[in-house]
């Protein structure tokens, strides 16, 4: 009864709320658009929407055949929560003007006004506001899904989708804003830390990752971890899934640069390069460690170079973004097999050891080997290009993206305990053990994913 009021009052303000939507202007502007660049953005906006799916895919493959529905469906709900959000008001909390340069201003474009006439802006000049609004408002739909890998098979539905409510607000909005809104505190260009972040490596992986290792430590472990073997049921899925992440992560990091230039090709060109050089450095890990190498092993090794690149995608030159993959998929095999085994903490599906630990590794490499050759991001009052990372003498910009790091860290182990302990006291987080056993596709959905009569 208190969760269906609790939806009730959700619904009803949010259909409130509707009412100040203000209509469509009755012209479209179209001065300054580049209907390449549309094409393009358009293109990758619904690349980046299909990496939900595809991870959707990537965890169910990994999990218990009794929660393979339950875990599914906690990635496909947040395209539809986070969507509603986002228009609402997270948008405008991520990219409205600075606020201390800490969190948008909501009035800025609160219920999406002054953006659905066809202006650009000058974050993206070449096309609508609208299309880079909802470009990333699929980076806001991934990000609280990544999360759910930490806890799969023990947290509650409805625990779940509060949670990812309230973290999108009191996380992701304040870290998308500071990273890459107009007057963030670590904005590339003009920030008080110039953290260098080119497609979500501190926004998307350092806040999920580190936010799922604080969710996997609150609820404790699962019934019978690790004593009981908790194999995937379905590597085939998650096969299927990791490609799909492959695929569409070239939107995710192509896509940011905005148009369909020199930038973009370079970030599809360093991200391929990236998910194929880890790959082949988790199998060759596992092998030598394991005595053979695994379909699981490199997949898993795949999706860590793809984490570790994002924020180095614009930035690096492709012999460098080789490296970056490597190290991903050495260091990452190492996290998951070695340290994860060594403290036995219950990270379900590896979120942190993939997404928060190739995330930080990710944005410290981005500092050491960015490149103006590749995107001259920084220049003097003349005009003149300045070095970008280590490699070409500016040793401050690791020191930049040190800081850019702890923020990150600090907001979403700080930000997760508070909705956890808040979440667990309005709803419930954890299941019984009872329902935890017969598991959460019958308990929580009533439905299996298995017909096996």
């Amino acid at each position: 009864m208190k969760k269906s009021v609790i939806y009730l009052v959700l619904l009803v303000a949010i259909s409130v709320v509707a009412l100040f939507i203000p209509a469509v202007p009755a012209s479209i502007h179209t001065e300054g658009i580049n209907s390449g660049d549309v094409a393009w953005m358009l293109c990758a906006s619904a690349l980046v929407l299909l990496m939900t799916p595809g991870l959707a895919y990537f965890y169910g493959g990994m999990i218990d055949t009794k929660n393979i529905i339950s875990t599914m469906l906690q990635s496909f709900i947040a395209m539809g929560v986070i969507s509603v959000l986002w228009i609402v008001v997270g948008f405008s909390l991520a990219f409205g003007e600075s606020m201390g340069g800490y969190i948008g201003n909501p009035a800025t474009f609160f219920m999406f006004q002054n953006v659905l006439d066809g202006k650009p802006w000058s974050l993206a000049p070449t096309i609508p506001l609208a299309l880079f609004a909802f470009f990333q408002l699929k980076f806001a739909i991934i990000t609280p899904a990544l999360i759910t890998g930490a806890f799969a098979e023990r947290m509650k539905f409805s625990a779940m989708v509060l949670f990812t409510v309230l973290w999108s607000f009191l996380v992701y909005d304040p870290m998308a804003h500071m990273v890459w809104g107009q007057g963030g505190l670590l904005n590339v260009a003009g920030g008080k830390f110039r953290c260098l972040d080119f497609a979500g490596g501190t926004v998307v992986h350092i806040t999920s990752g580190v936010s799922a290792l604080v969710c996997a430590l609150y609820l404790g472990k699962r019934v019978g971890f690790p004593t009981v073997k908790m194999a995937p049921h379905s590597v085939v899925l998650s096969f299927i899934g990791a490609c799909l992440l492959w695929v569409g992560w070239f939107g995710f990091n192509a896509g940011s640069a905005l148009s369909s230039g020199p930038l973009a090709t370079s970030a599809f060109v360093n991200t391929h390069l990236g998910a194929a050089a880890a790959a082949i450095g988790w199998m060759i890990a596992e092998w030598i460690r394991q005595g053979k190498p695994s379909a699981l092993g490199g997949i898993s090794g795949a999706v860590a170079g793809l984490v570790a690149i994002t924020p180095a995608a614009g930035f690096v030159q492709p012999m460098s973004s080789l490296l970056i993959g490597l190290l991903a998929g050495l260091v990452c095999y190492t996290m998951v097999a070695v340290v994860k085994q060594r403290f036995s903490y219950d990270d379900s599906l590896d979120a942190f050891g993939v997404h928060g630990v190739g995330g930080t590794l990710g944005a410290l490499l981005t500092g050491i080997f960015a490149s103006s050759i590749i995107n001259p991001v920084f220049k003097d009052a003349a005009g003149k290009t300045l070095p970008v990372g280590v490699i070409e003498g500016h040793w401050g910009q690791l020191g930049d993206q040190i800081v850019g790091i702890l923020i990150a860290i600090v907001l979403s182990v700080v930000g997760t305990l508070i909705l956890l302990k808040l979440v667990d006291l309005v709803v419930g987080l954890r299941m019984s053990p009872e329902d935890e056993m017969e598991g959460m596709d019958v308990t929580q959905h009533g439905e299996e994913g298995y017909d096996w009569a």
